[in-house]
């Protein structure tokens, strides 16, 4: 039976995450998500179950309010180096979630990383 495209997406964020809980080691946990209109990224501690920083293209300060191109995907990315720098995280491991590392996802770890987080 063929799978639908939501199943195989579920799958795959499925996969990557149990790949990320296997080597956990009090790591931070960037998570991001991307939905057609807009991209959001997520700085989370596992082991207390708290989100330490967000950014997201809903944010008007970021002056990309309703677009989901490379161009917003890369100020996200700016935005969450600054903010876990604030919230005194350096390393963690990068959660693409169900999507595939290409495009909008690699342009927000690039600048992420360029910000100085390392993953």
């Amino acid at each position: 039976m063929a799978n639908s495209k939501r199943d195989l997406f579920l799958k795959r964020r499925l996969r990557v995450r149990n790949k990320l809980r296997k080597q956990a080691d009090g790591r931070a946990r960037l998570s991001v998500h991307r939905s057609s209109k807009n991209i959001s990224v997520q700085l989370i501690d596992d082991a207390n179950g708290v989100t330490l920083a967000s950014a997201s293209s809903l944010e008007k300060d970021l002056g990309v309010v309703g677009k989901n191109n490379v161009e917003a995907a890369t100020k996200v990315g700016k935005a969450i180096a600054e903010r876990a720098k604030k919230a005194g995280v350096e390393q963690c491991y990068f959660d693409r979630g169900g999507f595939l590392f290409h495009g909008k996802i690699k342009a927000l770890a690039d600048a992420a990383r360029e910000g100085g987080l390392k993953f």
